[in-house]
């Protein structure tokens, strides 16, 4: 490709690229998919229950803008915005296995202004996407094959595939279904295994994929779904993790968003670091050992990530405008996994992490079959501190299980905050209620289940047969001047007895029983992963991209 028409496919000189891949039909295609279909029907159970395919988690067809949903109850001026979560949503059904991570992205948007609201789904417009809606069916390997002989054989096939040039993989093939972060003027839907997709919010609440960002031309690696912007600098902190060397790359951008230099970290095995923290002066990386290991996939028949219970926790400190690792602090804790961390800041000579805690972890319960209740699975609240002075290590258990998903008012992002809001699951996808934490209270880790006291200050409860996703604070006044709690928490919920979907507003000062708001839906929302709020003033940044 010459620079000239490279450059034309460049947008506004914001660091994305229009995504136009160029996949080939033929006799190629036709002999793989052949030699695809024979294999899997020799190979694979058709009768294995897909139950990421079943129930609420079924996938659903995209919803232009519907307007003047019905309102009980009445939804505050600060909402005024556009409150968005993505999550898995196939567009077609899988070749053989599906494993709930491996669906396409798909954002569900709800515009509400002047006490209004608009409901809106929309696919992320990936390049993964845009090749099998030209060929019309799946394509691209799946996480949920990776598992045993049946997994290299899909990973073979998608090598052949890229090779004849039946897929192009120069844009990636991420599924951008994981997260949402808003930065210099652009929404970004994320997915860990790619890069970000620019998607801007119309007036109308519509949502329209620009491109891909590659920060003209500076990123080259993947993207974290969980990227950070100091509230104060309006820098964002990143990082990729991949599966050769070298294994983690951290990354700043700045509030004008121009990326700087890599900085590669060095560790000594590929492992899934979906999550990290920052600080005021430091960036925080987790070394678990959750491991990429594709040679075991093979010969112990197991899932291609797998957990070691006999290795320790590493977290490593950077200074997060450090030009290269060699500063870099490395602190030991007692073996566990982590998805998502709650926030960090800095107390004296520490530094301080509150996080949910993953007892062994096995990414293939969520693949395929599933139990209700699962074994051996604890998710707590906890706080880590990490002595920058006599580097030892320490943590503190905050909660019984189990809680994820944990937000705090992110005008606090890097800094000491006091509440904590996270979802309460009954397993390892299902949302029974809102949960808030006073970290200035002593927790009660006693008790068999979460309730009310101690540090729980409040807890807001679905009811039976209601399920939520993610919880996002949007502060009645922006900044932190204002009381840190005082503000509301929005999010999907779903009736699995009606079959319907709805979208909760509740007071996150009081926790009361009683919502600020529901919004009926005319759609089923399926449960899906992280959620965002633009606001109001975000929406008419972004307007001219």
């Amino acid at each position: 490709m010459g620079q000239k028409e490279a450059e034309s496919e460049r947008i506004d000189g914001g660091g994305a690229v229009v995504v136009e891949p160029k996949p080939k039909k033929g006799l190629s295609s036709k002999a793989v998919d052949w030699l695809e279909w024979a294999f899997v029907k020799m190979m694979h159970d058709p009768k294995k229950p897909l139950h990421y395919l079943a129930g609420n988690f079924a996938p659903v067809d995209e919803t232009p803008p519907l307007t003047d949903l019905p309102v009980i109850g009445n939804l505050p001026e600060c909402l005024n915005g556009e409150f968005v979560r993505v999550g898995p949503n196939p567009k077609f059904a899988p070749a053989a296995g599906y494993h709930w991570f491996d669906g396409d992205g798909m954002i569900h948007g709800m515009r509400i202004k002047d006490g209004k609201a608009t409901f809106v789904s929309r696919f992320v417009k990936t390049s993964r996407l845009k090749q099998e809606e030209f060929y019309g069916g799946p394509k691209f390997m799946k996480i949920g094959d990776m598992k045993g002989m049946f997994g290299l054989f899909m990973v073979n096939m998608q090598m052949l595939r890229t090779k004849l040039k039946v897929l192009d993989v120069s844009y990636g093939y991420g599924t951008a279904n994981t997260a949402m972060v808003y930065h210099h003027g652009k929404l970004l839907a994320l997915s860990e295994g790619d890069k970000p997709y620019a998607i801007k919010v119309l007036e109308d609440g519509d949502l329209q994929t620009i491109g891909m960002m590659d920060y003209d031309r500076r990123l080259s690696h993947t993207f974290t779904a969980h990227p950070k912007v100091d509230p104060l600098t309006g820098e964002m902190f990143t990082f990729g993790y991949a599966q050769a060397p070298p294994y983690v790359t951290y990354r700043v951008i700045s509030k004008e968003g121009v990326m700087e230099d890599p900085v590669p970290i060095t560790i000594a095995d590929p492992v899934m670091m979906h999550d990290f923290a920052i600080t005021e002066n430091y960036a925080i990386f987790m070394d678990l050992p959750l491991y990429f290991k594709p040679k075991e996939m093979v010969k112990d028949n197991k899932f291609i990530f797998s957990f070691d219970p006999t290795k320790k926790a590493r977290f490593g400190i950077l200074p997060r405008y450090a030009k290269n690792e060699l500063l870099i602090r490395w602190f030991e804790l007692p073996n566990c996994f982590i998805f998502h961390n709650a926030n960090a800041w800095e107390e004296g000579d520490e530094v301080v992490l509150i996080t949910c805690r993953l007892q062994n972890p096995d990414l293939d319960m969520v693949n395929g079959a599933v139990k209700e209740k699962l074994d051996n699975f604890t998710n707590e609240l906890y706080e880590m501190r990490f002595n920058l002075k006599n580097g030892r290590a320490s943590q503190k258990r905050l909660s019984v299980s189990a809680v994820d998903f944990p937000r705090v008012n992110e005008s606090y992002t890097g800094r000491k905050q006091r509440y904590v809001y996270g979802t309460i699951l009954d397993s390892i996808a299902k949302v029974t209620g809102i949960i808030k934490f006073d970290l200035h209270a002593e927790p009660e880790t006693d008790k068999e289940k979460l309730e009310v006291g101690g540090n729980v200050s409040g807890i807001f409860d679905l009811g039976p047969g209601r399920f939520g996703s993610e919880a996002v604070f949007v502060p009645r006044q922006p900044g932190i001047t204002s009381e840190e709690d005082d503000g509301y928490l929005i999010f999907f919920a779903h009736d699995e007895k009606t079959g319907k979907s709805a979208v909760n507003v509740i007071d996150a000062k009081t926790m009361s029983p009683d919502p600020v708001a529901v919004v009926e839906l005319p759609k089923r929302v399926p449960y899906g992963f992280h959620a965002f709020f633009v606001t109001e003033e975000q929406l008419q940044e972004q307007a001219n991209l």
